[in-house]
């Protein structure tokens, strides 16, 4: 008996603590999608603003996603739509709540993971806060107490933010890479950390529950990736039983002038070398035979329209996506 009082002393503790969490997380989380709201990563998250099942592809990676794929390039070509959910230097495990996120809304046959940051060592405190966010947002967002305003006492309101170009970053400027050692060739593999191997299969996992396919690509990069990489990521689709496409591995499908289509001399691909990843991926998706032609579809017209915008502000020296 004497451990009883304890044991309902700890639990009611425990659930007068959950209970807490649970209103602070209803008061910090943003109350729609946009950054002034306070959402992290606003354009990654404008997928949540969205109108429901209505895209094709979900693209997830760093940097090396959104300056690679243009969603909208894709629409012109083939009339698929999709959206990049990409942020710089994100986590693994910020690939998987934001795939979590667009499937709570929308329902993708096909989704992309650029395949950098499955190298990328997560630290333990952001898997933790990665994890418990799912389930008590107060981790993620609790230095929003410093914004509070009398907007957060009210309920939620909508999503209404989605990026213009859906997601994808437009960078025009120029710096040529030395490509003189670029994927040469090896039996070396790079080491893929042991938790981020669990996140692909967990993603891959998502995705089937889902009905959508996992893909595996590697964006065209003469700072990033290397013929050791390319056979980590080649044997760990062989065992998720995914397809993996190495874009570095592709000179004539995926032409890169690596003196003219980088805007930083081989991080990441420019405007110009984005249309060529772009043209290699519209052709393949549409062998795939997944997906509609939803170009003059009235429902979609908005894509259109936002083409159009694009075509414009593309043309245009240093313009970027905001």
């Amino acid at each position: 008996m004497k451990i009883v009082k304890p044991f309902f002393a700890f639990v009611a503790f425990f659930l007068g603590l959950l209970l807490l969490l649970a209103g602070f997380s209803l008061l910090f989380s943003p109350k729609t999608n946009t950054k002034e709201a306070g959402m992290e990563e606003s354009i990654a998250n404008g997928i949540l603003g969205e109108p429901p099942h209505t895209l094709d592809i979900v693209v997830l990676g760093d940097s090396e996603s959104y300056t690679s794929f243009s969603p909208l390039l894709i629409w012109k070509d083939t009339g698929y739509t999709s959206y990049v959910c990409g942020s710089g230097s994100q986590y693994l495990s910020y690939s998987k709540t934001m795939l979590e996120r667009a499937f709570e809304t929308q329902s993708p046959k096909l989704v992309l993971l650029e395949t950098l940051c499955i190298y990328r060592p997560i630290p333990s405190g952001t898997i933790v806060v990665d994890e418990l966010s799912r389930y008590l947002p107060v981790f993620r967002y609790h230095n929003r107490w410093k914004s509070l305003g009398i907007q957060d006492l009210q309920p939620p309101t909508p999503n209404s933010y989605s990026s213009p170009y859906k997601g994808y970053r437009f960078f025009d400027s120029i710096l040529p890479a030395d490509a003189s050692n670029y994927m040469v060739q090896t039996e070396l593999e790079a080491h893929i950390p042991p938790i981020n191997r669990l996140l692909v299969k967990q993603i891959k996992e998502l995705c089937e529950e889902h009905g959508a396919q996992l893909l595996l690509y590697s964006a065209p990069s003469t700072k990033n990736w290397d013929f050791k990489k390319h056979n980590g990521i080649q044997k760990l689709a062989k065992q998720l039983g995914v397809t993996y496409l190495d874009l570095n591995t592709l000179p004539e499908q995926v032409p890169i002038d690596w003196a003219l289509d980088t805007m930083d001399q081989g991080d990441h691909l420019n405007y110009t070398g984005c249309v060529k990843v772009c043209k290699y991926f519209s052709e393949y998706f549409q062998e795939m035979n997944l997906f509609s032609d939803r170009r003059g579809d009235p429902a979609f017209v908005r894509w259109d329209i936002l083409l159009k915008n694009y075509q414009t502000q593309v043309t245009k020296p240093k313009s970027t996506d905001t």
